[in-house]
């Protein structure tokens, strides 16, 4: 990408937003844009972030044999009157945004459960059929009455969602387990450390609950976590009537080893039973012939959230001084970025060039009448992890490649560039 064409703005890091730096930095240069308190438009820099995040989820969900579909964001009203959430949904809880027209009513999607029940009965008639797991990645939309931290609690939201159909509740446990495993995947990917806890089902239906958290002092969650063991539950659960049951059906033996933290929820899986199946009156036929009800389970993942969460991680500072912040190498949408006073603007495209070439998306700062410092200062609002400076000390042949965040260097000829590049992946 040619750094002319994003037009990104001008902007001093002093009048940032001192909680949510990274975010803000993205605001101010017009990488996103609020339309209105949680409505957000997304820029080039978090298109891109969001679809490798989503490269890395679709692929772990593929290779678990889950099946990747679409369901509608416009839902009708009787598919939600068929599972009695409707009401919930639109008075109790006061979640969905409606739309009442000439046509009908209709929601737009908070969740999808009642579209999954009926696309899988649709297809999964037989117990042969099962286990089966469906899932989707798009918008989703609920009517916060608060939002906060900008992609940490929006109105609009991309999220993975997930919906597993087995015959029997042993079979629903071990789809359940097996889906924490893949999350527990995604989440090392991606680069994110995650504690799994235990937590409430809320307005899903079921108890079997567990949320993905990341600790960090930005979450608005309380987790009480064990460090040995890596698990924990969410401090709500502690308000449960079978609490101590609960506890202990997830290994968590004695509250008092566990230590108290803030945190972040990024994913959540669910134990549905037989709810939907029941509610919704689908039912398959078994081994016997006979109708049963499917064993369901819902997996939820916000990418946005994820998105988030990587970049104010990865706030950089100099003596206390805001920087910017640095994209994850792995998940970064641009490697490197090039950088050159005008002396060394050939070299610089044969650079840019080659690099597109060997399939290493990078950012050529091609700006006219900019110095080479404040270009530099360019790469950290945008979050690129390496930098290549063609400046004075340039010899034409030794390129440095330097990380934007612990400033290690790497001198290299153009021979072994790609592969050094290729390496940090």
């Amino acid at each position: 990408m040619r750094l002319s064409k994003l037009n990104i703005k001008k902007i001093n890091l002093e009048n940032i937003d001192e909680k949510y730096q990274a975010q803000s930095i993205l605001m101010k240069i017009g990488e996103l844009y609020q339309f209105e308190s949680g409505i957000y438009g997304y820029g080039n820099i978090w298109n891109k972030l969001e679809k490798n995040i989503e490269n890395i989820i679709i692929d772990e969900l593929d290779k678990a044999d889950c099946i990747q579909v679409d369901f509608p964001k416009l839902q009708p009203k009787k598919i939600w009157e068929q599972s009695n959430r409707w009401d919930l949904y639109t008075n109790k809880s006061d979640i969905m945004f409606t739309i009442n027209n000439n046509l009908g009513e209709y929601g737009l999607a908070p969740t999808a459960e009642e579209c999954a029940t009926l696309f899988g009965a649709n297809r999964l008639s037989s117990y042969k059929s099962m286990p089966a797991t469906f899932y989707q990645i798009g918008e989703k939309f609920r009517k916060e009455i608060r939002t906060r931290g900008y992609l940490f609690r929006p109105r609009t939201f991309t999220m993975m969602d997930a919906y597993s159909f087995d015959k029997s509740e042993e079979e629903m446990h071990k789809t359940f387990h097996k889906m924490h495993d893949v999350y527990m995947n995604i989440f090392k990917k991606i680069g994110i450390d995650i504690v799994s806890v235990i937590s409430d089902g809320g307005t899903m239906g079921g108890r079997v609950s567990e949320e993905f958290q990341s600790i960090t002092d930005l979450g608005e969650d309380i987790i009480l976590y064990d460090e040995k063991k890596n698990i924990g539950l969410n401090k709500e659960v502690l308000e449960f009537d079978d609490k101590d049951t609960f506890i202990k059906a997830f290994g968590v033996s004695n509250i008092n080893d566990l230590k108290e933290y803030h945190s972040l929820e990024l994913g959540n899986n669910f134990e549905l039973g037989t709810k939907y199946s029941d509610s919704m009156k689908l039912y398959f036929t078994d081994e016997n012939g006979k109708s049963k009800p499917y064993y369901m389970g819902c997996y939820g993942i916000g990418l946005g959230r994820i998105a988030a969460c990587l970049l104010e991680n990865n706030v950089i500072k100099d003596n206390d001084k805001i920087k910017g912040f640095q994209i994850p190498f792995n998940i970064a949408p641009y490697k490197i970025q090039i950088i050159y006073n005008e002396a060394h603007s050939s070299e610089a495209e044969k650079l840019y060039s080659y690099l597109l070439e060997n399939n290493i998306p990078t950012i050529l700062d091609d700006r006219d009448n900019l110095s080479i410092g404040t270009k530099i200062n360019d790469v950290y609002v945008l979050g690129t992890p390496k930098i290549i400076i063609l400046g004075n000390k340039f010899d034409g042949t030794n390129y440095i490649i330097e990380d934007s965040k612990t400033n290690e260097k790497i001198s290299t000829n153009i021979d072994n560039i790609v592969s050094i590049l290729k390496e940090d992946n």
